[in-house]
């Protein structure tokens, strides 16, 4: 057993060992040598490599799994609304991506000269219809929602456990 929150870090352990396996495969695949010379017997074999990662892939598949199910199963509280684990992570995800538009919005100048765009007579100005400002207010107090939440998300993955045998990857 071990905690969602635990699991999640496991799922990116697991992923790059993966990739570890994946790599020691092309690594044990091929040997150099000279014409003639005997061919060295490797530590490990291609199929021990191949044995080992196909073991591999079946524990990531199998705590993805449980992780999606844990993320649906499982919900949070978060302004007056109740979410599973997996809307409020894509809500977290939204709030940063709107803070991050109205931290755009909020660098923007009220009034500004738009050079090299000149018509025949007079100069071409890019006027705000929006309070920058607000905005820069507005983006801080998305992002506190957006951490509010995601601290919110990491609590409640402290308190959910997954049935896995992580034992070949924690000591």
């Amino acid at each position: 057993m071990l905690y969602l929150a635990e699991a999640v870090k496991l799922k990116s352990i697991i992923r790059k060992k993966i990739e570890e396996l994946n790599s020691e495969r092309h690594r044990v695949a091929f040997a150099t040598i000279a014409k003639g010379q005997e061919i060295p017997s490797p530590k490990r074999t291609l199929q021990d490599v191949e044995q080992d990662l196909i073991q591999v892939r079946r524990d990531f598949e199998k705590l993805d799994a449980l992780i999606y199910r844990a993320n649906i199963d499982h919900h949070v509280q978060f302004d007056a609304m109740t979410l599973t684990i997996v809307e409020a992570i894509e809500h977290a995800i939204q709030l940063r991506a709107e803070a991050q538009v109205c931290k755009d919005f909020s660098a923007a100048e009220v009034e500004e000269y738009m050079y090299g765009m000149t018509s025949e007579s007079e100069a071409i100005i890019r006027i705000a219809l929006f309070d920058p400002e607000e905005y820069r207010m507005r983006a801080i107090e998305l992002d506190k929602k957006a951490h509010t939440l995601s601290n919110t998300i990491n609590a409640k993955n402290y308190t959910i456990q997954i049935d896995f045998d992580n034992a070949l990857y924690f000591g």
